[in-house]
């Protein structure tokens, strides 16, 4: 296996692939993942024969989330630097002509969810597990979804997933909007590479088009990431991060209250 953060090849014609290569953190993503998908993105941008792309991770998973460790101690300064970078590559992701279908193989979670929602399709299986861990970090939670998963699965749902840190399967999330496709466990990224196939036959022009209308407006989005990065900020510095990095340690449940002022 490829030491590589990411792994780009063309597993149909038209459709190149991107996978998240660090099955020793479950695809987990820090700066270099997401620097290394942003120049992929932008690498595929003049890339005129590939009319579809698929997101996915190695090893049987998707994405464990954002890489905890990387997130402690952060400065101020460091904090923004490293909203602005998750930034940079969902804008690169939700501003994409293509169709991009993401295969969520055994776990989705927090920041690897959130880069699947800036895509169109989500294939999932039944053994896939989906949850947003960040109110357990202390944390809100970010990469767009604030924005994305309620034009998904309407506001109630979308606070009930993200208030409860509730963990769905496959069948559930599709059930409720989350995710577009099921499939066997073991078939999901074949269903993903099969639907991107699919995809990649409509018009080009006219399918950007739709996508662009159909998504957030260009100032709503960067409106909410710019909320996003203010609040994440100075969360990222706060007293309940440190007890929710450490109950997550310790595997504990996190005590916010005893760690509030």
């Amino acid at each position: 296996m490829s030491d590589q953060p990411i792994l780009l090849d063309e597993p149909a014609p038209q459709v190149a692939r991107l996978l998240l290569n660090r099955p020793d953190k479950r695809n987990a993503i820090d700066h270099a993942v997401r620097e290394a998908l942003t120049q992929a993105l932008e690498t595929l941008q003049g890339k005129s024969r590939i009319r579809a792309l698929v997101l996915g991770g190695v090893g049987g998973f998707f994405s464990a989330g954002g890489d905890t460790p990387s997130m402690v101690g952060l400065t101020q300064a460091q904090a923004r630097e490293r909203m602005r970078h998750i930034h940079r590559l969902c804008r690169a992701v939700a501003g994409l002509r293509i169709p991009v279908v993401t295969a969520i193989e055994g776990m989705g979670v927090g920041a690897g969810v959130g880069l699947a929602l800036l895509g169109d399709v989500i294939v999932v299986g039944a053994g896939t597990k989906i949850y947003f861990p960040f109110l357990k970090l202390g944390l809100i939670p970010d990469w767009g979804s604030l924005l994305t998963l309620p034009r998904r699965v309407g506001w109630p749902q979308a606070q009930q997933l993200l208030a409860q840190s509730a963990t769905i399967d496959g069948a559930r999330a599709c059930a409720i909007g989350l995710a577009d496709e099921l499939a066997a466990d073991g078939a999901v990224m074949q269903a993903a590479i099969d639907k991107a196939v699919e995809l990649a036959q409509l018009p080009q022009g006219a399918f950007a088009d739709m996508k662009r209308l159909l998504k957030p407006a260009p100032a709503e989005f960067a409106q909410a990431l710019q909320a996003e990065e203010d609040a994440q900020a100075e969360l990222l510095q706060g007293a309940d991060f440190v007890e929710g990095y450490a109950a997550m340690r310790e595997k504990r449940k996190a005590d916010f209250v005893r760690s509030a002022p």
